[in-house]
């Protein structure tokens, strides 16, 4: 097959080598999106990661397209219905992360809890003063947890190792939490309203894009701290900035934004400003975020370990094989659906 994995790193081109013997793999750096899809116009399979656009319009300028085999877990930024009427193949990685993200989810708590940052800094220029860091214990606090998946139920272990108590909203309940973690399933309502700390471990769709609104910041208890590991844009990020003000959220700890594709590299937000497909306001309000003092922003990293960008790659490699063997795996939209 002809393939070509973009948003590669350097360092990933070694482990899809393994592939050439059998394959003709290209490697891009860039995104696949409207502006280059045409240069890949030849290729049987794609291998892109989170920041691609796989689209009406980007699938209609790869005709020979078999596969998409995308280096996460999420597919939001893949058109399954589109690739469903084209007789394309979507597979993802199922697993990866489940423990690494629902770390990264108690590093960003650990940050705002003991005022990492500031107390760093401080320190770094000398100033050893404790005033103005005092913190709060997470042992006895209650944490919401919106999704119980894969990694929520990590969260959920890791949080009862603190001490924590722990409410949870799932579509569907995991009996076993409830029975060997003393988790207490509510409804969304009884979370907002009971919880100290949330944090978001579900799928971006049409029913959860901006769930944290600015009616659900209103059922907060007041001093709340929101965590999202997910998704940008289950949050409003324009809410977040107004309950942040008048002090109905404490702090916020993201790791991702809405318009965090553009927000990654100051020359494509320069750029948007000649486009129409962006939120500005929404741009803008991403911006503000980033430089508050009580917002802690990582940059979609909470994936990003040593074993777990191996398991990925692993993980495509198997997929894409399996897909050319006529064993195709880790199936997520195909021909057959």
């Amino acid at each position: 097959m002809r393939i070509a994995v973009v948003e590669v790193e350097p360092w990933e081109t070694e482990a899809f080598r393994a592939l050439e013997s059998q394959h003709c793999v290209r490697y891009e750096s860039r995104p696949l999106g409207p502006d280059n899809a045409a240069e890949f116009a030849d290729v049987e399979a794609i291998s892109p990661f989170i920041y691609s656009q796989v689209d009406r319009e980007v699938l209609d300028a790869l005709p020979h397209l078999k596969l998409v085999a995308t280096r996460s877990t999420g597919y939001d930024h893949i058109d399954l219905a589109a690739c469903r009427e084209r007789g394309i193949t979507v597979c993802n990685v199922a697993s990866y992360g489940e423990n690494t993200v629902a770390e990264h989810v108690f590093g960003l708590l650990l940050t705002i809890s003991h005022n990492l940052v500031e107390a760093i800094d401080r320190t770094r220029r000398g100033d050893f003063s404790p005033e103005g860091l005092q913190g709060f214990d997470l042992r006895g606090r209650v944490l919401g947890v919106v999704g119980t998946g894969a990694i929520g139920r990590h969260v959920v272990d890791i949080a009862r190792g603190f001490g924590m108590e722990v409410l949870a909203y799932d579509l569907h309940p995991d009996p076993d939490l409830e029975d060997r973690e003393g988790v207490t399933y509510t409804d969304l309502d009884g979370l907002y309203r009971g919880s100290a700390v949330i944090t978001l471990h579900v799928p971006e769709t049409p029913q959860t894009q901006g769930m944290i609104s600015r009616e659900a910041f209103d059922r907060m208890k007041p001093g709340v701290v929101l965590i999202n590991t997910a998704r940008g844009g289950l949050v409003d990020v324009h809410a977040l900035l107004q309950a942040l003000a008048d002090g109905r959220v404490r702090a916020a700890g993201l790791d991702v934004l809405p318009e965090e594709p553009v927000v990654r590299e100051e020359t494509e937000v320069l750029h948007s400003l000649f486009q129409e497909e962006y939120d500005y306001r929404t741009l803008l309000a991403d911006h503000v975020l980033l430089r508050m003092r009580n917002v802690f922003i990582t940059p979609h990293s909470a994936f990003n370990t040593e074993q777990a960008l191996q398991r990925i790659l692993d993980t495509t490699m198997a997929n894409i094989a399996g897909f050319a063997a006529g064993r195709p795996q880790a199936v997520v939209a195909g021909p057959g659906d």
